[in-house]
């Protein structure tokens, strides 16, 4: 039986949730913006090493190429060693290197410490929602990952302020700017230090004292701020502890138990990232090319990146009311009518107010999906499952940056937000006609429901 999971769907939210909604929003919030920044460096570093086009979109997506080794390697290493020293050993990574990158002085090098910055934080990125997923009831699960995903918002936030008054500051505002998103993830590091490994995780290992001391620690802080517990309810039995090696996981996502779940995880993300890297890491750029001064196009990106927030909480809300595939395919279908609302638009409040629209689905789409995902596969190989596809994500963040910068120039403005549309439909169409249903069910009854398939 899954002591650990029959004993955590009992419990109620509580500050020990909150906390841990608080760290973990933390590294998004640090991820979020080490990857809006820099959109906002891009015209900058542009004239300083006399490059653009494709090189300024490589810029673009050397944060990407990194972030699909680091989700790739923190989901079967999550799985195989634990969450929580996957989240450890990225954060560091990423510090190092976001702050190194600020004092480089030549193109080639500055990409590779982007790259290196990246792989921390896809590790990072990949880790955090089966992590704090598998601390959660099915009743509050899919509101609290949704929200936890919010917190990439205030980082997009808070690279448009920087951007729009550290950037133009001087020669140096833009390494400042870079330098200033690595330097307070110190104080996150020692924020994790008290983190409790999953529970779910030690059983599935079979550390299963471990796992009964981690979930005896949650009650009675519990009890001693004067909940009531319920009696343990009766669970669909655990996975068998997992001594699969990293080859073997993938071989087990393949095959035909998870393979719906994995096309349509992969799909999904692949869709929506491309989607959002194309409009977001050029979005000064686009507003340049519609007329605006780099000033003018800077402080409408605060306002635009604004709008992340009400997309992010809705969704949020959405998920337990509608349900996850539904969420995220009226998010994305809301998407593409921003995006075409975008493509017509000709005065300065037009173009902003389209743009801020295309901001709030697409990351409402994103809260949606950072729920769901975690759900469709079994705690053995959940971050493994959830690595993948965030990695496959990343590829369409790598591809689109660059493409957007070759193609802007043939196909036009029109152009490329007609590809981004025709992407997006097919992530929306994936997802509500293919995905599998999640909401309402413990995270041992979906395995048990994915076997009975």
């Amino acid at each position: 039986m899954s002591s650990a999971g029959a004993r955590l769907e009992r419990l109620p939210l509580s500050g020990f949730h909150a906390k841990l909604l608080l760290i973990g929003g933390a590294g998004y919030a640090f991820d979020g913006l080490d990857s809006a920044i820099i959109a906002f460096v891009l015209p900058t570093l542009g004239g300083l090493w006399s490059i653009g086009g494709a090189k300024l979109g490589f810029i673009g997506s050397a944060t990407y190429i990194g972030f699909f080794f680091g989700a790739l390697a923190a989901g079967t290493i999550g799985d195989r060693f634990g969450r929580r020293i996957v989240m450890m050993w990225a954060l560091a990574l990423f510090c190092v290197a976001s702050t190194f990158s600020a004092l480089m002085t030549s193109y080639p090098a500055f990409l590779l410490c982007r790259i290196v910055a990246g792989i921390g934080t896809g590790a990072e990125s990949a880790i955090i929602a089966p992590y704090l997923t598998e601390f959660v009831s099915a009743r509050y699960r899919g509101a609290f990952t949704a929200t936890l995903s919010g917190f990439f918002s205030f980082g997009f936030l808070t690279a448009a302020l920087m951007g729009n008054f550290l950037v133009p500051m001087g020669h140096d505002g833009w390494r400042w700017a870079v330098g200033l998103t690595g330097a307070p993830v110190l104080l996150l590091l020692w924020w994790r230090r008290a983190l409790p490994e999953s529970p779910r995780w030690l059983e599935s290992a079979g550390h299963w004292q471990a796992a009964a001391d981690v979930v005896e620690g949650i009650e009675r802080r519990l009890r001693d701020r004067g909940y009531n517990l319920p009696q343990v309810r009766q669970m669909p039995p655990t996975d068998a502890p997992s001594t699969l090696s990293i080859g073997q996981r993938f071989a087990a996502l393949c095959s035909p138990l998870h393979r719906r779940s994995l096309a349509v995880s992969w799909i999904a993300w692949f869709c929506l990232t491309f989607s959002y890297y194309a409009v977001f890491t050029w979005m000064p750029s686009f507003l340049m090319a519609r007329g605006m001064t780099m000033t003018h196009s800077f402080s409408f990106s605060i306002a635009i990146y604004a709008a992340q927030i009400p997309g992010y909480f809705s969704a949020a809300a959405a998920v337990e009311l509608i349900g996850r595939r539904t969420t995220i395919a009226v998010y994305l279908l809301g998407s593409v009518l921003a995006a075409g609302l975008l493509v017509i638009s000709h005065s300065d409040g037009s173009v902003v107010g389209a743009a801020m629209l295309l901001s709030l689905f697409l990351n409402g789409a994103y809260a949606g999906l950072y729920a769901y995902t975690p759900e469709l596969f079994p705690t053995t190989l959940r971050a493994t499952g959830n690595g993948t596809a965030s990695a496959i994500g990343r590829i369409g963040a790598i591809v689109s940056p660059v493409l957007v910068g070759v193609l802007m120039p043939i196909i036009g403005f029109a152009g490329v937000f007609a590809l981004i549309t025709a992407v997006l439909l097919v992530g929306s169409t994936t997802v509500l006609f293919f995905g599998p249903r999640t909401e309402g069910l413990a995270l041992e009854a979906l395995s048990s429901q994915a076997e009975s398939h």
